[in-house]
């Protein structure tokens, strides 16, 4: 490090070195959590109808921790899971853990292909899924990749187009029959013998906190994903560090409809729940605006989590109104940019008034920002907050130098989170993590005096017009205190005169209707000419990630295709 950071004009923060670091695995952090909290609450699926105690939910993951080794799965093996939010998916998180088995988390609206490159990236030697999503019926899917899956005996799959999976079991769909010749989870289950309970004591010894626990796969708007590949220390103490900053006890309540297979919903839902001895209440499957509210509701959830579009679906539900959330005090926003305007209304309207903003990455475990119930609420509002505690944050120009306090560059961050490396990928390692641990998120970013952070956008969605950085957090910010406007995406499109113009999808609150003018005109008073979108489009839905994420570059695709129809 050089002698730089510590001049204070530049934009270098690091967080607190307060509470100390966890040295544990998760599956032994469990086992000391069951032994204080046992009796209560662990987990709570609504949509299943399960409702588990710590100390049946680690009888539960144990079962499925020893017929696992019994199938031949060993420390080090990836065990991929391709399935929507149910218990199945948390006790798979869980059990695996338990082993020192690498658990795959896969995108559930993967399609063949991608399954097949993730599959085969990570060298999974088993794959528990479910038997179908929404449109997506999975066990066809896998039938395409590997033709023999009916005919062959449990763990004798062969198939060329996978060469390393051996196993596959589905998570059965209590409204049909398991497909012929697969084994459930429940059969799966029924394998485990004294033996294997004995060699899982054995093994539990041997496991270090440092150990590969997950990998993630992180999509990119080109090229194959990524596989973010994790500790236990990694997670577990991300998760250990987001319950403190929201000051999460044992009685607490976390509603989660965000996905399973994200950092958000394994790390910042089930861990963060793990990491305090709370209760992790599942609304769903997937997110649905009003079993969140009910469930919220008729559990007493005290915490909610939940990406910017989520927390919007909620407020402008035509039945907000009706329900109480009067038990509501913490959660996380984060996925994406935080409005300033949503997280108000969060605050003011679902009681939330301690909700936290969390910034980060996947390749962070994910959190490397968070800001602070005690900060003020301007701070907690407009930013993303300051590093989390044992973690450094800096603001780089286009040089590599740190940019001056107040000038937007590139955060990058360095400490426990940092993940060990994509998987079987060193040079897309080494082009994020560079020789001093810094690992360069992309986005960009304008630190404060205090060391708060804003983010302003990716460095690949800035727009450059006739010269002129543009922002379009900026103008989004303007765009969502319009009246008629519920949700704003601003972007970027080719142009001849002046190498890009600026775009804005808007999505328009329930009955409402504005003119393109109208808009404008709105923005005209609020913003210098040169920000104002010269393209308006009202949509319905933006093209989005599981994770709710939206995918500018696909919006982008869209708008240049239809104008050049137009010209």
């Amino acid at each position: 490090m050089t002698t730089s950071v510590n001049n204070p004009a530049l934009s270098y923060h690091r967080g607190v070195s307060n509470p100390p670091l966890l040295d544990y695995t998760i599956g032994d952090y469990l086992q000391h959590i069951v032994e204080q909290y046992g009796e209560r609450d662990a987990i709570v699926v609504r949509h299943q109808q399960q409702r588990l105690n710590y100390r049946d939910y680690l009888t539960r993951i144990d079962e499925l921790a020893a017929a696992l080794l019994h199938c031949g799965i060993q420390p080090g093996d990836r065990v991929g899971l391709w399935s929507p939010n149910n218990l199945e998916w948390s006790l798979v998180q869980f059990a695996t853990a338990r082993i020192g088995a690498i658990m795959v988390c896969l995108n559930p609206a993967y399609r063949p292909a991608e399954l097949e490159f993730a599959l085969n990236n990570a060298g999974c030697k088993m794959i528990i899924m479910a038997t179908q999503f929404k449109h997506s019926h999975y066990v066809d899917m896998l039938k395409e990749l590997a033709p023999t899956l009916q005919s062959c005996a449990f763990g004798e799959l062969e198939a060329s187009r996978l060469p390393n999976l051996t196993h596959v079991v589905v998570i059965p769909n209590p409204d049909e029959p398991t497909p012929a010749g697969l084994c459930d989870f429940s059969q799966l289950l029924s394998l485990a013998s004294a033996q294997d309970y004995d060699t899982l004591k054995t093994i539990a010894i041997q496991l270090s906190p440092d150990d590969a626990i997950n990998i993630q796969f992180t999509s990119g708007t080109t090229g194959n994903p990524k596989g973010a590949t994790l500790t236990h220390r990694n997670i577990l103490n991300n998760a250990y560090l987001v319950a403190q900053a929201m000051q999460l006890t044992e009685q607490d309540k976390l509603c989660i409809p965000v996905p399973l297979y994200h950092c958000f919903g394994m790390v910042l839902g089930n861990l963060v729940c793990l990491s305090q001895g709370a209760c992790a209440v599942f609304p769903n499957d997937a997110f649905d605006p009003l079993l969140t509210l009910q469930t919220v509701e008729a559990e007493q959830c005290t915490a909610l989590h939940g990406v910017p579009t989520m927390f919007i679906a909620q407020l402008e539900h035509e039945q907000f109104n009706q329900f109480d959330l009067s038990s509501l005090r913490t959660g996380v926003m984060a996925g994406a940019t935080c409005p300033e305007k949503v997280m108000r209304d969060v605050q003011s309207k679902m009681h939330m008034t301690d909700i936290l903003i969390g910034y980060g990455q996947t390749e962070c475990s994910p959190i490397n920002h968070i800001t602070e119930v005690s900060a003020p609420l301007i701070k907690r509002v407009t930013t993303v907050g300051r590093a989390i505690a044992h973690t450094e944050v800096k603001i780089i120009d286009e040089s590599g130098e740190l940019a001056p306090r107040g000038v937007p560059g590139e955060v990058c961050a360095r400490g426990y989170g940092v993940m060990q490396g994509y998987w079987q990928d060193d040079a897309k390692t080494q082009a994020t993590i560079d020789t001093e641990g810094w690992l360069h998120s992309g986005d960009l970013g304008v630190m404060d005096d205090e060391g708060y952070v804003t983010i302003v956008g990716r460095i690949k969605d800035m727009i450059i017009r006739g010269g002129e950085n543009i922002y379009p957090r900026e103008i989004e910010e303007v765009l969502y205190h319009h009246p008629d406007i519920q949700d704003a995406a601003v972007f970027g499109i080719a142009d001849e005169k002046y190498g890009e113009e600026v775009c804005a999808w808007l999505q328009l609150k329930p009955g409402h209707y504005i003119a393109e003018e109208t808009v404008r005109d709105y923005l005209k008073d609020k913003l210098s000419y040169f920000k104002v979108p010269k393209h308006l489009r009202i949509v319905e839905s933006y093209p989005m990630t599981v994770t709710g994420k939206l995918q500018k570059f696909k919006m982008r695709e869209a708008m240049e295709q239809s104008l050049s129809e137009m010209a």
